[in-house]
């Protein structure tokens, strides 16, 4: 064993560089967030009448809180907000792919590293994150309809994996 823990020695064989994770977190991170989109644009319709709510207020980064009042679909908010959600799931599908990701994993291990990483998000995105640049989901969802927006973003984390084990 050359003084090395054998522990160490599995994980280096199976962690993924840098830039294998950024690849498949563009993958991933593609899945990941039209998948939370949807969800975002279910429970928005369901609970505001409005699938683009959710989405629109996202933009809040640039333009600021009013973007809450913005249903309609529009380049100005739902373009923008939809760039920074999937901006945001790639990130977050890198981690995921760096630090949960591994080969020939099963697939409940692939969902908890997945649920994990989902959980870190919101974490960051509500309790760590400035006001400003926190993504405003809260303006049109419930929170129970909130987890499920983060749990099908952590549960679509996985699938990129599951796919390319087939």
């Amino acid at each position: 064993m050359n003084g090395e823990f054998m522990g160490n020695s599995l994980m280096k064989d199976s962690t993924k560089t840098w830039q294998q994770a950024c690849n498949d977190g563009l993958i991933s991170g593609a899945i990941g967030s039209v998948a939370s989109a949807a969800a975002l644009s279910i429970a928005g319709r369901k609970e505001t009448g409005s699938t683009l709510g959710p989405i629109n207020v996202i933009s809040r980064w640039l333009w600021g809180d009013l973007t809450a009042h913005h249903h309609e679909a529009s380049l100005r908010y739902t373009a923008t907000g939809y760039a920074i959600h999937h901006a945001s799931a790639t990130l977050w599908a890198v981690v995921y792919e760096k630090l949960c990701e591994r080969p020939k994993q099963s697939l409940p291990a692939r969902m908890g590293g997945g649920l994990g990483v989902a959980a870190m998000a919101c974490f960051t995105d509500y309790k760590l994150t400035p006001y400003r640049l926190q993504p405003g989901y809260e303006k049109h969802l419930s929170a129970s309809s909130l987890a499920l927006v983060y749990v099908s973003f952590g549960l679509a984390l996985a699938a990129r994996g599951a796919l390319a084990r087939r």
